[in-house]
């Protein structure tokens, strides 16, 4: 009696500590069962390869793809999984871990990216984008993280997860909107008991990028087994890995021309005077020259972002009757990510300077009165005035000023560092009711928010430049007598910029990302007890109702809100306020039609369809409708041999940012401006412009004085125009897959393999042009400018630097690119995917092999109808993004004596090359020939498959602990260098692509877990 009281009060605080704390979820004792005919991703001997989709226990599990909770359900949707003992043989410390390199997904944003990495990680199903998959827990949605609506990765409990379910294709008809790629599903322990205690340590060979991690979970079944809770909580935190730190990316390369490269902002400063290219001052002579060094960022940069985690999750159920059931979840996560850029500067700004600026040398002073017309007298008279009233208040005549832009990177002010700190709480309760033996209903809802707060420092403020670079003295500015203003020295050499001119210059930005997610849904689900005349299970069903309300706002400082004021971030970010509600209605049908028939082993029919009504909280409430629907089945002629196919019509409503984002100036990657005819070194690499091409870099804004002088961006950063647009309607998306499951046990025991074809097509994307499309769609190709009225509209909404006639420069003054987000997109991919899973015992060991591998043979996309159909797989450039490769597998073999698991991973990628339709628009070709900055021969324009090897061993010391240790890319291989510009920015960092492949080299980690 006495340890039923004590086990029932434990139970009860387990079960207030779930309802009440909201967070992530760690380890659980069992394994779980995976629906037959899924391809998985396991490695350790207790894994089967084709269970039923019930645990040994009876419960229910949560089935991928389906709202039909059948045990008896054959999937007809192929489903990847990545099992527990998987992850922990790979050592993966967040979920984007586990899925960036899964054949299939391409790596997006996470702890690689740091230039683009907005404190978010998310994951990207076939090259659709990160925004067209689901991201879900236990098969419910979470408060997504962001504007764009889209879950971060960092937030999920990984130490209580069980497997991850990947399932390829749309899946809208289920889960809603969002799924068109297809949805990733985090499958959690439901029923854990026990304590578990881990700890984990990483680092690489070189001695940085240190990882640790460590979890407690506690949990307790009580009442005889009616009721369970679980809490967890968890801590993490990564050091950064910089890339000066690694001989292949401490210097800067050029893509196109193989030397060492870097920023045109550099120090000492670049000034424009009219006629000439940008010229830097020479601190020994004061005079502007034409040469000089481009600025190396590199080693300021990083390939691994500093990271801290801490999190818990707690979830509870508990049968009140044997006909009720209740149910709680509780999740909250607070993470740091932190970016590291290199020293900011004026990025092209223009300034207006007072010829009597004490900073300003002679030399360069008779090269700006020259230019702009003085005379010596005139030019003398003006070195003296610095104020521009007299004594008595008259205006000063020979007070003058002139215009210039002004490139100086402020290495005196230290790197631009960005702390993005995100806390996330999503809350779940509910109530399971059986209606009847074979008949559920599950009333449930849910609520979370989700808030990102930026705080930036290290940037230069344009306004007070601008004020600072008028002075009377060197500590008085004109203008400006109760400002604090104190003048800048932008003539000087690197050091000139004082602490207290810096403390001026610079200011603290802060940007506030709200979020939140109101959930209500009832399901109706079971069998209708009736079945086939020709097979024995029963008719299966789900029906339902479901309510959800999106909201999102973006609060920004003064500084963050004002374009062109924080030199070089982008853009500006203004305030953004909107949300949609979502009304649906849905049902599913699951209808086995033959069994234990001749070849017909089983014959099973899978429908659905799904109603939604979208509307957008602004003016007139706005709303739309959209319908997607499902077919699907699978054919066993006879035991061990299934066929299976599925089709879905999948929709994705636009987000918040893509409806409510004010038009605005940011920066988009570009490596040919067909105006430019000199390099960042002002040398002339291509003639001036004539004829038709002259007319239109005119047209676009450039000068006479300037459109024989434009300048190629060195950093490939132009800017571009482009933002949200309320008239945007839901895309549809087409996707199918034919596949066949073979499970030979009888003559194979323990094999099974899985082949699927998939094909997506989206239509009515919601997308923008490439900056390769609006070169094009203007200059045509090999820059020769377009014809046709859509071309002149084409060209006309180019708009450059009214000063230098570039494409970059301060974003309240050069609108760049137009890139308008519209309907008119395409995309499509298909492929096929293939499993492998093998299991024998060989004498004293138990040997397991997984492969899972992808060959995809197309991924398209069109932003316009007049725009190129682009092919990126086995491709990159700036318009590619993230790559993707032709063919891509991992094959895990384990072998298992007794208590110790000893573990090979080998992960393959295709080789690349870059894309023939950049260079056909002129953006190259990348550089072949000996590189000057590796003084060894290269071929920028191929990337040649790689093969890593990651070896691993779990030690059972005793019942309670385990340790496992992971040698990750045994062989240290080098990642592919192809310079900093070939590619965007995101992606393409450190002279290669650091998300693709590993930039860090061999790393070593070690865990241990201690259960009891």
């Amino acid at each position: 009696m006495k340890l039923d009281i004590r086990n029932r009060l434990l139970a009860s605080t387990l079960l207030a500590g779930a309802a009440l704390v909201a967070q992530p979820a760690f380890a659980q004792a069992t394994d779980s069962a995976v629906p037959a005919g899924v391809q998985t991703s396991e490695s350790a001997a207790q894994q089967a390869p084709a269970s039923a989709a019930t645990d040994d226990t009876g419960n229910e599990i949560v089935v991928t793809g389906s709202l039909i909770r059948n045990p008896n359900l054959v999937a007809s949707a192929p489903v990847q999984a990545v099992g527990e003992n998987e992850i922990q043989l790979r050592q993966v410390n967040v979920a984007e871990d586990i899925l960036r390199t899964l054949p299939g997904v391409v790596p997006s944003i996470g702890s690689a990216v740091n230039n683009g990495n907005g404190g978010s990680s998310y994951t990207d199903l076939r090259n659709l984008g990160f925004n067209r998959n689901l991201v879900l827990l236990d098969g419910q949605r979470l408060t997504p993280a962001g504007l764009a609506g889209v879950v971060d990765l960092n937030n999920i409990p990984v130490a209580l997860v069980e497997r991850v379910d990947v399932l390829t294709g749309g899946a809208a008809t289920t889960y809603g909107a969002d799924a068109v790629a297809g949805v990733v599903n985090f499958i959690t322990k439901r029923n854990f008991a026990g304590v578990e205690i881990s700890a984990s340590n990483q680092i690489t060979e070189r001695g940085d990028g240190n990882v640790f991690r460590t979890d407690v979970t506690i949990g307790a079944n009580f009442d005889d087994g009616r009721g369970n809770a679980v809490f967890s909580i968890g801590y993490q935190q990564a050091d950064p890995v910089f890339q000066g730190d690694r001989p292949y990316s401490i210097s800067n390369i050029d893509s196109f021309g193989g030397g060492a490269s870097g920023s045109g902002t550099s120090v000492p400063s670049r000034f424009t005077r009219p006629g000439s290219p940008t010229q830097q001052i020479d601190p020994a002579t004061g005079a502007l020259r034409t040469t000089f060094a481009l600025f190396n960022f590199n080693p300021y940069n990083i390939f691994q972002t500093p990271f801290e985690r801490f999190n818990m999750f707690g979830q509870a159920h508990y049968e009140l009757s044997d006909t009720v059931e209740v149910y709680t979840r509780g999740l909250f996560s607070k993470n740091t990510v932190n970016t590291i850029l290199a020293p900011g500067g004026a990025f092209g700004a223009p300034i207006t300077i007072n010829y009597s600026n004490p900073y300003l040398p002679a030399a360069a002073r008779t090269q700006f009165c020259n230019a702009n017309g003085l005379s010596a007298a005139q030019c003398a008279a003006a070195a003296a005035a610095t104020s521009p009233t007299l004594a008595n208040g008259s205006t000063n005549p020979n007070y003058r000023t002139f215009n210039t832009t002004v490139s100086r990177r402020t290495t005196e002010l230290g790197p631009r560092l960005t702390s993005y700190t995100t806390q996330v709480f999503d809350y779940r309760a509910g109530v399971k009711l059986n209606l009847t033996d074979s008949i559920g209903l599950d009333i449930g809802g849910a609520y979370g928010e989700s808030e990102n707060n930026s705080r930036g420092t290290g940037n230069l403020r344009v306004s007070r430049l601008r004020q600072a670079a008028l002075a009377s003295s060197t500590t008085d500015c004109i203008g400006a007598a109760d400002s604090g203003c104190v003048p800048v020295n932008l003539f000087g050499p690197e050091g000139s910029i004082t602490a207290e001119q810096g403390a001026f210059l610079t200011g603290e930005t802060s940007v506030a990302i709200r979020t939140s997610l109101a959930q209500f849904r009832a399901l109706l689900s079971g069998d209708i007890g009736v079945s086939s005349p020709f097979a024995s299970d029963p008719i299966g069903f789900a029906a339902g109702a479901e309510y959800r309300k999106y909201g999102a706002s973006q609060n920004s400082d003064i500084l963050s809100q004002t374009p062109g004021e924080i030199s070089g971030s982008g853009g500006a970010a203004p305030n953004i306020n909107g949300g949609y509600d979502v009304y649906e209605a849905y049902g599913e049908l699951i209808a086995p039609l033959v069994s234990d028939k001749p070849f017909f082993h089983s014959l099973t029919l899978e429908t659905g369809v799904r109603y939604s009504r979208y509307k957008v909280d602004t003016a007139g409430s706005p709303t739309f409708t959209a319908t997607t629907y499902k077919a699907g089945g699978s054919w066993e002629p006879v035991d061990g041999i299934k066929l299976r196919g599925n089709y879905q019509r999948a929709v994705r409503a636009p987000n918040i940012d893509e409806l409510f984002s004010p038009i605005q100036t940011a920066l988009t990657n570009l490596g040919n401006d067909p105006c430019a005819t000199l390099d960042a070194n002002g040398v002339r690499v291509a003639p001036a412009p004539t004829g038709e091409l002259r007319a239109v870099c005119l047209a676009q804004g450039a000068t006479t004085a300037t459109v024989d002088i434009i300048t190629s961006d060195p950093g490939g950063q132009v800017n571009y125009t482009g933002g949200g647009n309320l008239n945007l309607k839901p895309e549809k998306s087409d996707s199918y897959t034919l596949g066949v499951v073979l499970q030979p046990n009888q003559f194979v025991p323990g094999l099974s393999i899985t082949v699927d074809y998939f094909n997506i097509k989206v239509k009515d994307a919601i997308s923008s042009p490439t900056p390769g499309d609006a070169i094009a769609a203007c200059f045509g190709s090999g820059n020769t400018p377009a014809t046709g009225a859509s071309a002149t509209d084409a060209c006309t909404v180019i708009r450059r630097d009214p000063v230098t006639g570039a494409l970059f420069g301060d974003a309240a003054t050069v609108p760049g690119l137009f890139l308008a987000s519209s309907n008119l997109g395409k995309l499509s991919t298909d492929g096929i995917d293939v499993g492998v899973n093998y299991r024998r015992d060989i004498g004293p060991a138990v040997l397991n092999f997984a492969f899972t591998g992808t060959w995809t043979h197309s991924t398209k996309f069109q932003a316009t109808s007049v725009s190129l159909n682009r092919e990126c797989v086995g491709y990159f450039s700036v318009n590619c993004g993230s790559l993707q490769p032709e063919y891509s597998w991992n094959v895990r073999t384990t072998a298992t004596f007794g208590a110790v698991d000893l573990s090979l991973l080998w992960r393959h990628l295709s080789k690349f090359q870059q894309e023939p339709d950049d260079i056909i628009n002129g953006n190259g070709p990348a550089f072949q020939g000996t590189s000057t900055a590796l003084n060894k021969e290269v071929d920028f324009q191929k990337i040649g498959a790689s093969d890593y090897f990651d070896l691993a061993g779990r030690f059972g010391v005793s019942d309670n602990l385990d340790i496992t240790l992971t040698v990750r890319n045994l062989l240290d291989r080098k990642p592919p260098i192809v310079g900093t510009n070939v590619g965007s920015t995101s992606y393409n960092s450190g002279n290669t692509y650091p998300s693709t492949f590993d930039a860090l080299g061999r790393t070593y980690a070690v865990s241990a877990r201690v259960k009891f």
